[in-house]
């Protein structure tokens, strides 16, 4: 998402360079959104893996409508499915989608309908699985009734525990698979911010984002401060440290970090073999503790956790 939107300006050179780097070193899911510029994310995808397609299991996602004026809706009608994956075979290039997630449940049409539908793509080769983006525990049992779902995909960090509640043990039961987003919490565990200025011009943290804006903010860095003392103590970075937690939280946990830069890509890639003991995550969880998290993680929660 990054590479194209959000976080500042990209360079699609170096994107594409932070891809084959990512296969090089053995990652071979890369996850996108057909909303990330709108379209253009999909495109530059398309463009690093053209020349090697079957080194990659591709995911992408679709039902975030993005409006004139800056507005977003959420759409997930039959009609909309079977044209947003038309949309986004062509910019990808490819025959196929291996991972195709809806990326927020729609309000207004059940869910039983947008998966009957994605299920229909299924048949027809255009997808090979399914999965959920952000979705409550009890839309994830009605729509893997209807097909059986994959992945979940939904933010889970240090500072974002609301899904081990209900929605992970959920998942495990029914054999979903579990891909958390945002697992560096938008890139400020890893110590590299200290103040909303470091954000810079056109990334949204320091704009839309209450958990990064104002005294909010203040209050999470003084964490991410203990986090980096106990990652110093270890000889790692604090991002390290972070995403190694949450890839100890099972053996059915993918977490896909984020990066626009060669340099930190590495890093997360060796955070996978970072071997945490039961007194580590202990220590982790004290120093950054879910419940002292200051702020929501979007401005309008209304559409997590439906």
């Amino acid at each position: 998402m990054g590479m194209s939107e959000f976080y500042g300006a990209g360079d699609e050179s170096e994107s594409i360079a932070v891809i084959h780097r990512a296969l090089e070193l053995g990652v071979t899911l890369i996850d996108t959104a057909d909303m990330y510029g709108p379209h253009v994310n999909e495109e530059l995808v398309g463009r690093a893996i053209a020349d090697r397609r079957s080194s990659v299991v591709l995911a992408t996602k679709f039902g975030i409508v993005r409006e004139e004026g800056g507005g977003r809706a959420v759409r997930g009608d039959r009609a909309y499915v079977r044209s947003s994956v038309e949309g986004s075979l062509k910019r990808l290039g490819v025959d196929a989608i291996d991972l195709y997630y809806l990326h927020r449940v729609p309000a207004d049409t059940p869910i039983e309908e947008t998966v009957g539908a994605m299920a229909e793509l299924v048949t027809e080769g255009k997808v090979r699985f399914l999965g959920l983006s952000e979705a409550g525990a009890d839309t994830l049992r009605r729509a893997h009734a209807v097909h059986p779902i994959t992945a979940l995909q939904s933010e889970w960090s240090l500072w974002s525990r609301d899904i081990e509640a209900e929605i992970v043990p959920t998942a495990r039961e029914l054999g979903v698979g579990i891909v958390p987003y945002s697992p560096l919490g938008r890139g400020v565990l890893t110590g590299r911010f200290t103040s909303a200025a470091d954000f810079g011009a056109g990334d949204f943290r320091g704009v839309a984002q209450p958990r990064f804006t104002g005294s909010n903010l203040d209050v999470n860095l003084k964490m991410v401060e203990a986090l980096r003392a106990l990652a110093a103590d270890r000889g790692v970075t604090a991002g390290q440290l972070a995403l190694a937690w949450v890839q100890h939280r099972g053996q059915d946990v993918v977490p896909i970090p984020g990066t626009k830069r060669i340099k930190y890509l590495e890093e997360n890639v060796a955070a996978a073999s970072l071997e945490l003991s039961a007194d580590d995550l202990a220590a982790i969880e004290a120093a950054v503790p879910a419940s002292a998290v200051a702020g929501d993680r979007y401005p309008d929660m209304s559409s997590i956790g439906r």
